[in-house]
């Protein structure tokens, strides 16, 4: 028996299928990117299918044969804003977690509810749909995210795994489902009821419903795949990052840096209070987790790649850019010469910034080298984490015993894991298997469903069948290190009111 895993990243939708040891045996891809279109980053639903297919038809080729099936897990880029009506249109452009247009709704929530509702989260987006006036609210039937949709559209179930659901509206750890109190304060406020308009919430493991005909076709539409293929619960890519690295159990935890960078830590007990830069989420076996995240992480370095890309291609040359990249940070000064990146493509709720612009800057003085201004992209690809993750360090006193890092910032091997070991001050691992990513971490999960024994916990068979046997490479934080990224990190939140005059006077 054979697991497929299809992730719907923000840059990449990817298909992993695994064998009943979980590995790998063959991988398919499709390249796509967000839209920034009347205000608002989007997806084309049109786009999420012929992406689905082509990653489906690449997975195929890789593997050469027709796989046999036993179980499918869908994941996606969590949050966000899906709605449709009774007959299953959708009422509105997909709204990303992208966006940072919901700041009153977010702070309308929080004082409501007591508990942070960030800017990207489905419920925020919903209620500055009401607070806007938008026509469409009246209509809505249903409301969901990207693996929500994708699943519903394949399987014909409303349901959503713990993990993903956790990112639309909180979750009450008694029941594992929404927060009922919570709901009934929402729908004072926005005259809605919303717990008849979010899916289904289900634990890892729960049976989520089987490949219809319709379904089938959507994913193969050569007509190869049959009908009636088991699905787990669909997860959003937290969860499957969680999963991928093996940090379910308290005091452990992961960092997925791409598009956007964010940081995962499993609770031993609440927060004290609530905090506007951090959310409260779950495992996919319902656990309590903080998150920090961004919205900006690769986009930066991604357009100078391409840049420097085109420079090469003039003379004919190819290279693995990145690589070269990132290997030249090794070089760096301590301190990158002086120079400052702001990454910020989009928004950054955690600076308090509604808009982005990235931005180089540098005194005359400064030393411009290759080795120095690819740290100072790297530093800024995860400067603004450590802002965040420095609320649950030193106001909370959260411990963590070690970090797994995956995405695609860890591909280059420890460059990037050094430096987030020094920023966080904690040991960071990158695992085998962490470049296959969430894509693997939800086929682990169809594999969970299909092979799990009676009663065995998620955490249980992870330890046990999954990861007993893998492979991993430390970073452990070196004092000059840190000392280095602390000193940056003066500098940049310094510098972070040039990125406040270059949102106000670049229009």
């Amino acid at each position: 028996m054979q697991f497929l895993g299809i992730e719907l990243g923000s840059t990449r939708i990817k298909a992993v299928l695994i064998d009943e040891a979980h590995r790998t045996l063959a991988t398919g891809g499709f390249n796509w990117e967000n839209r920034l279109e009347n205000g608002i980053w989007t997806y084309h639903l049109e786009d999420v299918w012929q992406g689905l297919q082509a990653a489906y038809r690449a997975l195929l080729a890789d593997y050469g044969a027709e796989p046999a099936i036993g179980c499918i897990g869908i994941s996606a880029m969590m949050h966000g804003y899906l709605p449709f009506d009774a007959q299953g249109n959708p009422l509105a452009a997909f709204r990303t977690w992208r966006n940072t247009m919901t700041a009153p709704a977010s702070a309308a929530l929080l004082a409501r509810l007591g508990v942070n509702i960030p800017q990207r989260w489905s419920a925020a987006h919903l209620y500055q749909a009401v607070l806007n006036g938008e026509p469409h609210v009246k209509e809505i039937a249903f409301l969901t995210t990207l693996s929500g949709y994708v699943h519903w559209k394949l399987t014909g179930r409303k349901v959503l795994g713990v993990g993903d659901a956790s990112g639309m509206f909180p979750i009450d750890s008694a029941t594992g489902t929404f927060d009922a109190e919570m709901a009934n304060a929402f729908d004072a406020m926005s005259g809605l009821r919303i717990a008849t308009l979010l899916p289904e919430v289900l634990q890892a493991g729960a049976r989520a419903g089987s490949l219809t005909e319709e379904g089938a076709r959507l994913l193969d539409p050569s007509g190869k795949l049959r009908a009636g293929v088991l699905f787990c619960p669909p997860e959003g890519d937290a969860g499957t990052g969680m999963v991928a690295n093996n940090s379910v159990a308290a005091r452990t935890g992961n960092v997925s840096a791409g598009t956007s960078i964010f940081a995962m830590v499993v609770l031993e007990q609440p927060l004290s209070g609530a905090y506007p830069e951090i959310d409260l989420i779950a495992t996919p076996c319902g656990k309590p987790v903080a998150m920090a995240h961004c919205n900006n992480c690769s986009s930066d370095i991604d357009a100078w790649v391409r840049l420097f890309g085109e420079l090469l291609q003039a003379f004919g040359v190819e290279a693995d850019l990145y690589d070269h990249l990132f290997c030249a940070a090794r070089q760096a000064d301590p301190d990158c010469g002086g120079l400052l990146s702001y990454n910020y493509l989009s928004g950054e709720h955690v600076v308090g910034l509604a808009e982005g612009r990235p931005l180089l800057a540098r005194m005359p003085g400064s030393r411009l080298s290759l080795a120095n201004f690819s740290r100072s992209l790297l530093f800024s690809a995860i400067a603004s984490l450590r802002i965040g993750m420095d609320i649950l360090i030193e106001k909370e006193n959260i411990r963590i015993d070690r970090l797994s890092g995956h995405g695609g910032l860890f591909k280059t091997p420890g460059v990037v894991q050094q430096l987030l070991a020094a920023a966080l001050g904690a040991p960071v691992y990158v695992m085998e298997s962490a470049g296959e990513g969430g894509a693997w971490g939800i086929a682990v999960l169809a594999a969970y469903l299909a092979q799990k024994s009676e009663g065995e916990a998620l955490s249980d068979y992870m330890t046990q069948r999954v990861f007993a046997q893998a492979a991993s490479t430390c970073a452990a934080p070196a004092a000059e290190e840190v000392a280095a990224f602390d000193s940056y990190m003066e500098r940049y939140k310094t510098g972070l009111e040039i990125e406040r005059a270059a949102v106000a006077h670049m229009q």
